[in-house]
This record gives C-alpha cells, sequence and structure tokens, in this order.
C-alpha cells in the first residue's frame, strides 16, 4: 500500500467528519465517555466508520479522541487506557478499504501547560507518549492531533508523539472568529512552528464553519508541508436540548472546492458534519483528482417561582432610566400611536463589548462616541461565543461612572452554577446595573477553550424566574432576603428560527418567567419580522428589533449558512455580491431598509455593529423620519470627569 505521505502528493484527500456529535445523535449521552463506547458500543461506533467509508472518506479517524489516561480518568477509565485505543484502532481498521488510511485521534488534555509544574507537565508528555505508542503498535497509517487551542500544549503532544514512533503527524488548531487560537498565535505562526516542531501535515479544525476555515488555512499555506482543513457545520443552535448545526451537506461541498482550489491537500469535517457532508467533500475532491470512487449510500430543574407572597414589585417605569423611556414609548407610540418616530420616542441600544486583553479605554471611547449622537443605552455582552473578555459588569460599571450612561448587561447561564448565578444578580443590584438580558449563552465549544466545562444549571427561563423572584425579595429556595431587586429584564428571540413554533412558545414562558421587552436576533427580511410581530403581538411585549448592517457579501455567507436563528434572503446576498467594494455601505443601507420598514411597530433598535465599527450604528439611524443623529449635548460635567 502507498504511505500516506506519498498518497498525498498524487492529489487532495478526504477526512471523514465528526464522531462525537454522531454517537450523541445516536444515543450516547453527553455525560458518558464516548470513546468507552469502543468497549460498550463497538458496534455503533464501527457503523459510524462504515457510513464515512461508504461516503467517500480516504482517512478514516479513530475514536480515540479523549482516550489519553487524564481524559479518562474524569470517568473513572484510566486502567483502560489501552484497551479503548486498542479497539479504537481495530474498528475502524475492520471496515476501512486497503486503500483507505487510519488515523489514530489524539486530542488535547484540557490541561494549560503554561500554569503547571515541571512535575504535571511530564505527567502530560507521559500521557501523550502512552496513547501514541498504543496507536502506533495496534496499527495506525499516521497520528491526528486534533482541537488544540494552546501551542504550548500541541508542541509537548509532538514531542511525546516523536519519542515513541516515527508515523506521520497531522498537527491541527482551533482557531476564533478572529483567526487567533487559545493564546493569541495567528495562522502564520502556528503554520511556522509546527513545521519547526516536526508536523507532517498542519492546519485547522473545528470551533468556527468553513468560511472563518477557509480564511486560516489560507494563511497557513506555501509553508513546505500539505495544509489540512476540518471545520464544524457552522455555528451550532440549541434544539429540543440537542446542538443542531447550520451548514447543509452542499454548502460544505462548494466549500470542499474553495479548499482544494486554494492548495488545501485534506479536507474533512468536525463538529456537527456526518457522512452526507463528507460526501459533498468526497465529490468536490474527485472534481480535483483526488479521492475515491464511492457508490450512493442506500440538569438541575428550572427554578420555579417561590410558594410564598413576597414583596410588592418596584414598577416597571421607575426601575431604571431604560424602563422609563421604554414604557413611555410603548405606551405614547406603540399602544396609543399618539406620539411621533424622533429621538424621544425611539429607544437605541448599541452593543459594545469588553476588551479580549485587559485594556477597556477603545470600548469605553466607543461608548462615549454613541453618547454624542444621541444612543440611549449600551448594552454588553457575556463572553458571546464563548469568548473570553473581561467581566461585562466591569465595563459596565466603568460606562455608567465615566459616562453616567445607561447599560443593559447580559446574563447567560454558561458559567455559572445556581450558586454563582446569585451571587452575580445580588452583585448587579449592589452596582445599580439593573437592566439585564437573560440568554442561555453560547456553548465553550464554539469558543476560546472549547475543553470548558459548561455549567448550564439554569437556562435563561430558569434565570429569569430567579431574577423575578429576588424582585419579589425572594431568594430561589423561598426564604425573604428582606428587600427587593428592581431589574427590568429582557430575553432574547428569533424572528427567523427553524423551529418557529418553538421559538413562540418559548417567548410566551420568558414573558411568564419575568421578561419585560424583547431583543431579537438580526432580521434582514422584512416580511419575516412583520409576520413575527404580529404573532406576538398579544404577548404585550415591547420589542428592539435587532440589526446588523452586514459588513461584506463573505459575512453575508457565513451568517446565513452557518450562524443560527440568522437567514439572511438570496436577494439581500446577491446585492452585496454585486455592490463589491460598496458592500459596507450597502449593508448600511439594507439595514436601514429593513429598520424603516418597521419603525413604527417596534420601540427602538439593538444595533450590533459588525467588527467594532460602532459609525455604523449611528449610520443606520440616519434616514429614520424625525430621528436626529447630530451630536448630542456633551455628557455632565460629574460624567467627563
Amino acid at each position: 500500500m502507498t504511505s500516506f505521505l506519498d498518497r498525498l502528493k498524487e492529489g487532495p484527500l478526504v477526512f471523514d467528519g465528526a464522531m462525537g456529535t454522531q454517537l450523541y445523535e445516536r444515543g450516547i449521552f453527553i455525560n458518558k465517555s464516548f470513546d468507552d463506547a469502543n468497549l460498550s458500543n463497538p458496534a455503533l461506533v464501527q457503523a459510524i466508520h462504515a457510513d464515512y467509508v461508504r461516503a467517500g472518506a480516504d482517512i478514516i479517524s479513530t475514536n480515540t479522541f479523549a482516550a489519553n489516561r487524564i481524559k479518562l480518568k474524569r470517568h473513572g477509565l484510566e486502567d483502560k487506557v489501552r484497551d479503548i485505543n486498542r479497539a479504537g484502532v481495530e474498528l475502524a481498521r475492520a471496515v476501512c478499504p486497503e486503500e483507505c488510511f487510519v488515523a489514530g485521534s489524539i486530542g488535547p488534555t484540557g490541561q494549560i501547560p503554561t500554569m503547571m509544574s515541571d512535575s504535571e507537565l511530564q505527567e502530560i508528555r507521559a500521557a501523550y507518549a502512552e496513547q501514541a505508542l498504543i496507536l502506533a503498535e495496534t496499527g495506525v497509517d499516521l497520528i491526528a492531533l486534533e482541537t488544540f487551542r494552546l501551542l504550548s500544549e500541541i508542541r509537548i503532544a509532538i514531542e511525546a508523539i516523536k519519542s515513541v514512533c516515527e508515523l506521520p503527524i497531522v498537527a491541527l488548531m482551533a482557531f476564533d472568529s478572529e483567526h487567533r487560537t487559545g493564546d493569541g498565535a495567528t495562522p502564520e505562526r502556528v503554520a511556522r512552528l509546527l513545521v519547526e516542531w516536526g508536523a507532517d501535515v498542519i492546519g485547522a479544525n473545528c470551533l468556527e464553519g468553513p468560511h472563518v476555515v477557509f480564511d486560516v488555512v489560507e494563511e497557513m499555506v506555501n509553508h513546505g508541508v500539505p495544509v489540512c482543513a476540518m471545520p464544524n457545520a457552522g455555528y451550532p443552535r440549541k434544539v429540543d436540548e440537542r446542538l443542531i448545526y447550520m451548514a447543509t451537506p452542499e454548502y460544505f461541498g462548494v466549500y470542499a472546492r474553495r479548499f482544494f482550489k486554494a492548495g488545501i491537500a485534506i479536507v474533512g469535517g468536525c463538529c456537527g458534519t456526518g457522512p452526507e457532508h463528507i460526501q459533498g467533500i468526497s465529490a468536490a475532491a474527485r472534481m480535483m483528482g483526488g479521492g475515491r470512487s464511492t457508490k450512493p449510500k442506500a440538569r438541575l430543574s428550572v427554578v420555579e417561582s417561590a410558594q410564598v407572597a413576597g414583596l410588592a414589585e418596584v414598577p416597571l417605569a421607575e426601575r431604571s432610566g431604560l424602563a422609563a423611556k421604554l414604557q413611555r414609548v410603548w405606551r405614547d407610540r406603540i399602544c396609543q400611536g399618539s406620539a411621533p418616530v424622533n429621538r424621544e420616542n425611539f429607544v437605541v441600544s448599541v452593543e459594545v463589548n469588553p476588551p479580549a486583553g485587559l485594556d477597556p479605554s477603545k470600548s469605553i471611547n466607543a461608548a462615549k462616541m454613541l453618547q454624542r449622537h444621541g444612543i440611549d443605552v449600551i448594552n454588553i455582552a457575556d463572553g458571546p461565543r464563548a469568548s473570553v473578555r473581561m467581566a461585562n459588569w466591569a465595563m459596565a460599571s466603568m460606562v455608567q461612572r465615566e459616562l453616567d450612561m445607561e447599560v443593559i448587561v447580559h446574563l447567560c447561564g454558561r458559567d455559572r452554577n445556581l450558586l454563582g448565578l446569585q451571587s452575580d444578580v445580588l452583585a448587579y443590584h449592589a452596582l445599580g446595573l439593573n437592566n439585564l438580558v437573560v440568554v442561555t449563552g453560547d456553548p465553550p465549544k464554539v469558543g476560546d477553550y472549547p475543553h470548558a466545562t459548561a455549567v448550564f444549571d439554569l437556562d435563561s427561563i430558569g434565570i429569569l424566574k430567579m431574577i423575578n423572584n429576588f424582585n419579589r425579595g425572594i431568594d430561589p429556595a423561598g426564604r425573604d432576603v428582606g428587600a427587593t431587586t428592581q431589574f427590568f429584564c429582557a430575553c432574547g428571540a428569533e424572528p427567523a428560527a427553524a423551529d418557529y413554533e418553538r421559538e413562540l412558545r418559548r417567548l410566551e414562558e420568558k414573558k411568564a418567567a419575568g421578561a419585560s421587552f424583547v431583543m431579537t436576533q438580526p432580521v434582514y427580511d422584512p416580511a419575516v419580522l412583520d409576520k413575527f410581530l404580529s404573532d406576538i403581538e398579544h404577548l404585550g411585549l415591547p420589542v428592539l428589533v435587532g440589526i446588523l448592517p452586514l459588513a461584506s457579501y463573505r459575512n453575508a455567507e457565513f451568517l446565513h449558512n452557518e450562524v443560527p436563528g440568522m437567514s439572511v434572503p438570496d436577494d439581500v446576498r446577491k446585492r452585496m455580491k454585486d455592490a463589491g467594494e460598496d458592500a459596507a455601505q450597502e449593508g448600511v443601507r439594507i439595514a436601514k431598509e429593513t429598520l424603516n420598514a418597521v419603525v413604527d411597530r417596534v420601540v427602538g433598535a439593538y444595533i450590533m455593529p459588525p467588527f467594532g465599527r460602532y459609525h455604523t450604528a449611528v449610520e443606520v439611524l440616519s434616514d429614520i423620519p424625525g430621528y436626529s443623529v447630530d451630536a448630542a449635548p456633551q455628557a455632565s460635567e460629574a460624567a467627563q470627569r
């Protein structure tokens, strides 16, 4: 049989797709070790391998991603390291035809080497060497290092593997949407170092969909070794307690051709991909003179309101300046129709996120600029897309203190258990952060540290119930806390949700749980938004419509294909494509049109400037009849100090 590296010289190859999400979809629960399925359910693992072979994969990965001693210890399986890894190889090999290669999959330990002692580092190195030796002895053709976020850890892995075998190494790093690893390295730097450390193939996998991974691997070519790309099936969304990935097999096939044409030697799939995605990649590989010919395939309970009377709640309009204005606009302009649209009768919130580093000055300066143009409130996300940023409450406190400006703080359940959620809510009260947007939160899998533990003791509805209780002077255990909080809570909604009926049901539950207004996901089709507003009219919830100006045609394609709850109509994407170099301004024009189409039906706008281009928020507002975006009076002297 031709060696793996020699075969790479003959044309493109196709890696298989996800194993973990396939096991999950076929009945293995996430609290179990997926790797132990090699022993507990070998027929299922083998069936997944066989599906990928039939789909046209040239390389089949063993189900051993987390089968190192450190990871297995978390499940009490550290004494089964050898058995699980050997079985993983044997199951893959049994279904592979002669022309297919078996890759021994090795993932990160989840440790952070820069924070560890020498003895702890030796433990990591020994775990990698042990796993690699077992895989090599059992007969894999190559080793695939996957989803590493830290250069310090993948270097240890490469060195450990080289100390026990001479197999080719495919080294794949995971990058975020800003094209950075967890330790801030660029694709070019990653490529250079991986080659220097001895990787035979380099590349990127996981975290992001084809759009971002394509941009990353383009920067990794021309470093003297082949490049591999294995993106996720877009950005996941949660439906009926499952993570659903949005990028279609057809979309994957289109991007596979782009990958191969850009000189990428191997393309496969990561989280959310299945045999159908690999079929699309395989077809693209055959078009480029590679691939194989194939035959077609035949948590905690949500806290309920305490059953005690509680104290009288603070009236909505008295909870904050934002609450007062929003309630007035809702009453005078929306319900009674007796007020015109102008700065006094239209609420505008602009998203300004905390810094990813130590210096908040850029974010604070953005807030100052927006304040000068009359923006009512700055809203600050809570680790958007599971990224690591300064705590949003810290930046919110600075904005309130330095600018004397209203803020909305996002609160999600991803990072906090029930105790942490209560502590933070009490802290928000003490800091005077009374405006909250309550969301469930993005899973860590899509962010900076995919192996971080997700908590999700409560989803958004559970958190709203907890806050509603605090507004009545009651903690989640039903105890009297002696006073009331005065939180004014928003919830999210997806007008273009794939499961629209479920979205409407959830919105009803959110209102019952204590939500006082809605902030929608971005919408690009006024007809979709018009239907949504009609369908929720009976709820009596004021709406801030989400507006995200498109930055480019590629940005439009990414949002449409890879971000849940987002739908960019064909005609809008065509407009962005036709706009060419004027695409950013066309995106602003589209945003203006969408907002103006519903301005009389919503209390205001929730604007999300793309890529920190905060001036676009002001541009979007410039065409609203009666709404002036001329610079507002300077902030008070106290705020200036």
